[in-house]
């Protein structure tokens, strides 16, 4: 495997959580390769990739430039980055205070977000049998989360310090789902509309199009 980029991305095209660590990536301009592990030939539980993640998921990464540091689960990979790269401050949090308010978030997005509507896709697209009660319970579970930002983002423009940091670009992927058939007969501009106004913002950011495009192409392949 070259290393001539910095970050070694293992990943996958459809899994929504190697997109957050891939925008972050662009955000701040560090160069990376990202490798899609195919899971219907069980790549992501081979040794290959087990060795770096035992718990045979994506994404997982590995910093070439700080003596090959591999890290797994994709908010702990988040923070990673921000903490070490980005100096600036230019998506991640300013002060102590914020710091904490962005890990809230983080903690959040991995803890709520991620897996309630994970469950909400299985159930409604992939799951063998259809069970009323499970898509019925994870779809307003993805409500329930859709409002808790709501309530936040109805009185202030970004999650944190004022501006947009990784608590808030952490949500695009899973929201795009969300945003994109996975509540079937929901106006979520109607009933989340400042939940809906924040992502589309975050969806002009040039990083965000560049990932969705090489998505796009994914799909096509």
């Amino acid at each position: 495997m070259s290393h001539g980029k910095q970050f070694t991305l293992f990943t996958h095209k459809g899994g929504p959580n190697g997109w957050k660590v891939a925008i972050v990536l662009e955000e701040l301009g560090l160069t990376y390769e990202s490798i899609y592990l195919d899971f219907q030939k069980g790549d992501h539980k081979a040794p290959e990739h087990t060795k770096h993640n035992p718990n045979g998921r994506i994404p997982t990464i590995i910093d070439h430039k700080n003596n090959d540091f591999t890290l797994w689960e994709s908010d702990a990979i988040i923070e990673y980055i921000v903490q070490k790269y980005d100096t600036e401050k230019k998506i991640s949090a300013a002060t102590e205070e914020d710091r904490f308010r962005q890990l809230q978030w983080l903690f959040f997005q991995a803890s709520g977000q991620g897996p309630y509507f994970g469950q909400a896709a299985w159930f409604s697209f992939f799951h063998p049998e259809k069970i009323a009660s499970a898509q019925e319970r994870y779809k307003n579970e993805v409500q329930r989360v859709l409002g808790v930002l709501e309530s936040v983002l109805s009185q202030q423009e970004w999650l944190v310090g004022g501006r947009c940091t990784v608590s808030d670009l952490s949500f695009i992927p899973w929201n795009d789902f969300a945003l994109n058939g996975l509540l079937e007969g929901v106006d979520i501009a109607e009933k989340f509309p400042s939940v809906s106004k924040w992502h589309a913002k975050m969806a002009e950011r040039p990083t965000v199009q560049k990932v969705h495009a090489t998505q796009a192409e994914l799909k096509k392949s």
